[in-house]
């Protein structure tokens, strides 16, 4: 019988499936510990890990003991000074030996300390998404399957017949019946001509040449037999195309984060927008291994800028929204078309816009840029309905699914909202 003995080294992972099991147990205080996390941190710095407190009364175990009563001998290791019957005086300064702790005593109350332990980052931003998806994707599980594309790859010895290579492979088998008939082939020469030249010039002595003739023949016929054994065409000689499957995104994506900078965008304001699209960003770049995002800031004027741009420039002025929009198609239109890429808008704004402006905002929408994306977000970071709003309510009732706006007026009103635009569909807000 043969025994295997597996003598690698454990990994550094090697508790992985009993963590799991735990993070799958304490789940409800894990989805708790990771929102106070939210609501305590900047979401610049959400992309960390996190300690998570579990009161120790609720990591407890079951435990098989003995019950009191009964008759049961015991060693004790090192005991010296007893003996059965003996009675042990209490120890001094209260129930327990001489504690170690400071402060006053109380007359009442008893506690444990909490059980903690360490989200790494990828936990910390799986809980985090878990219960999110971008909405009305073609492929909503793109990370589990892939795409993939057929590559030519060279030649291989191994195929079907459908692939073969007829000019290389003969090519290959000449090259072979030259390079093992060569030698055969200059001694073959080198023999037919010493046989021509007896031929012309016989030997003094027949009985001698004639001899000499027959051996040299032989000699010929067998070397002629040993390359008439090479085979024309031999199975290694055959070469087949090769191709390779390699992954490739199964939809191309791309964001468009527009925002308000104009005067009646105050530092708040703009700070709750960044902190829409900050979310927006880490949500989209986890579920996505290659996406686009295009920044378009505006007051009277809009602009594409870089993400650096996008949240710290200090310009102000006006307010045109409609710029914004008609820069978002154009843009499209140039760079991506809406045959090959996935498109999404996200707006946020105060609602206050030039009064003449605001109509032409809901057409470009309805007419120019909803035809063309999957889905638009509208986020208004101010409590008053303005003419903006009231033009984008008209728009929702009409517009279905993949148009949505709501309200964020605080800081912590921003990720409840995200949820509810970016809810898995039939998942509860």
């Amino acid at each position: 019988m043969q025994q295997i003995i597996d003598r690698r080294l454990a990994g550094k992972n090697k508790s992985i499936g009993n963590r799991e099991r735990f993070l799958r147990r304490y789940k409800e205080q894990i989805k708790g510990a990771v929102r106070r996390a939210i609501d305590g941190r900047g979401i610049r710095d959400l992309e960390r890990g996190e300690d998570v407190h579990i009161p120790k009364k609720d990591v407890s175990e079951p435990v098989f003991h003995h019950g009191s009563g009964g008759k049961r001998e015991m060693v004790h290791p090192g005991n010296q000074e007893y003996v059965a019957g003996d009675r042990i005086a209490r120890p001094k300064g209260g129930q327990g030996g001489g504690g170690s702790g400071s402060g006053q005593a109380s007359d009442s109350g008893e506690g444990e300390d909490d059980f903690v332990f360490t989200l790494s980052k990828e936990e910390f931003m799986q809980v985090f998404f878990e219960d999110l998806a971008l909405p009305h994707l073609i492929r909503t599980q793109l990370a589990e399957t892939p795409e993939w594309k057929s590559h030519r790859a060279g030649f291989t010895s191994d195929g079907t017949p459908n692939n073969l290579h007829v000019v290389r492979s003969m090519r290959g088998a000449l090259g072979r019946r030259i390079a093992l008939g060569s030698e055969s082939r200059r001694e073959l020469h080198r023999l037919e001509a010493q046989l021509e030249q007896l031929r012309r010039h016989p030997h003094p002595t027949d009985a001698l040449a004639h001899k000499e003739v027959a051996e040299l023949e032989a000699r010929i016929a067998e070397l002629r037999g040993r390359l008439a054994k090479i085979p024309f065409l031999d199975p290694i000689d055959l070469k087949f195309r090769s191709r390779v499957k390699t992954p490739v995104p199964t939809s191309k994506a791309v964001m468009f984060c527009l925002m308000d900078v104009s005067g009646s965008m105050d530092e708040q304001r703009k700070e709750l927008s960044k902190r829409f699209f900050i979310l927006l960003y880490l949500f989209l770049t986890r579920h996505y291994e290659k996406i686009d995002i295009v920044f378009i800031r505006h007051h009277t004027q809009a602009q594409e800028v870089d993400e650096q741009g996008f949240f710290h420039s200090t310009e102000t002025g006006g307010t045109v929204v409609s710029s914004a929009l008609v820069l978002m198609e154009e843009i499209i239109r140039a760079r991506y078309p809406s045959d090959q890429w996935n498109i999404y808008g996200a707006q946020a704004s105060d609602g206050d816009n030039w009064h003449h402006d605001s109509g032409r905002c809901r057409e470009l929408l309805e007419q120019k840029i909803l035809p063309l994306v999957r889905y638009y977000a509208y986020v208004q970071v101010a409590e008053p309905e303005q003419n903006l709003w009231d033009e984008y309510a008209r728009l929702a009732e009409t517009a279905g699914p993949h148009f949505a706006m709501r309200k964020a007026v605080d800081a912590s009103q921003i990720y409840p909202v995200f949820r509810d635009l970016f809810k898995k569909e039939g998942a509860p807000a």
